[in-house]
């Protein structure tokens, strides 16, 4: 009875990870295989019913065995198209993701070059516009993060700004579109987009999101970072260092392991004692929160307080274009 049990058991765990394999192989046959449409979609059906006549070939005991190897032969083929995609610098980008920062390092000095600063009328009718400046580590004094919120409490997109006295930098990681492909959560588990810092006044970074952006609008959070100043200069040079190394290789996007905030996370462990991962990382719009209960940010406010004292979007409505925007926007802020 007990080797029955055993044997069921097996079973079961075996169609589960043949159910998740085929799942997972037909979507990145669909989008990562080459040829036509009508060919990446036979390819991927294809797949889901080799996937679905395994499943059924576990009923029967003679047949296991071959139906194991001959999935495990067709998804050794899949992995080979899936090792086979190569990111690019070098497509059609969507403007405001088009050109690419990079930041010599010459010992506290840092001369960041290509800062966005769009010249906004909408969201999509603007100005191009960058410059470029040299920042001097010893001047970091602090580290803000910044929270987006368009869909529910749950998902946030979050980046970082570095304040350098009046003078402050953001830093949003982000999946690098062309201009054939719009943003979409699945295709970004499979290698549809490269991975960029776009690296912008806050002029730009926060001001796109509280002023211009209204389907849907954004709610937008400030929140000040209370870790030793210490610990964010060297956020800020893994940082730089890493937008000089996407220069010349770039990487993938992923919408699980690498994107704003997994990213942001992976940064931070140049620190010691740095944040481990948790579901609230996952869960980008719970990251603040988690952030808070790491005693990161100010402790003499309950959480839900700092969040309402740390919404921005009325104070960046009233700023828009003034020079002092970043001054502004944190007048009132605990």
């Amino acid at each position: 009875m007990k080797r029955r049990i055993g044997t069921i058991f097996g079973l079961v765990l075996a169609g589960l990870a043949i159910s998740i394999a085929t799942g997972w192989g037909a979507l990145a046959l669909y989008y990562l295989a080459p040829g036509s449409d009508g060919v990446r979609i036979g390819l991927a059906w294809g797949f889901a019913a080799i996937g679905l006549a395994v499943l059924g070939a576990l009923s029967v005991r003679r047949v296991r065995l071959l139906a194991a190897i001959g999935f495990a032969a067709a998804f050794a083929l899949v992995l080979a198209v899936w090792g086979s995609a190569t990111p690019s610098n070098d497509r059609d980008w969507q403007p405001e993701v088009a050109v690419l920062p990079y930041a010599p390092i010459d010992g506290d000095r840092v001369t960041v070059h290509n800062i966005r600063n769009f010249d906004y009328r909408t969201e999509t009718d603007f100005t191009p516009a960058y410059y470029d400046r040299t920042f001097d580590l010893r001047r970091l004094d602090r580290v803000d993060l910044v929270a987006a919120y368009w869909m529910g409490s749950a998902i946030a997109h979050i980046f970082i700004s570095f304040g350098f006295g009046d003078d402050h930098l953001t830093i949003s990681i982000e999946a690098r579109k062309d201009r054939t492909r719009p943003y979409g959560t699945i295709p970004g588990f499979f290698q549809q987009y490269e991975l960029v810092y776009v690296v912008a006044d806050e002029r730009d970074a926060i001001r796109v999101r509280t002023n211009y952006r209204k389907d849907p609008p954004e709610d937008v959070y400030l929140f000040r970072l209370t870790a030793p100043i210490e610990s964010g200069r060297r956020i800020f040079l893994d940082y730089m260092r890493d937008i000089n190394e996407l220069r010349e290789h770039p990487r993938f996007y992923n919408t699980l392991t690498t994107n704003c905030t997994t990213m942001i996370l992976t940064h931070a462990a140049v620190n010691p004692g740095h944040l481990p991962y948790s579901w609230k990382i996952l869960l980008s719009g719970y990251a603040p929160e988690y952030a808070y209960e790491q005693g990161r940010m100010d402790q003499s406010l309950p959480f839900d307080e700092l969040m309402r004292r740390s919404h921005i979007n009325a104070a960046a409505r009233a700023a828009d274009q003034a020079p002092d925007f970043s001054r502004r926007i944190r007048a009132d802020l605990p």
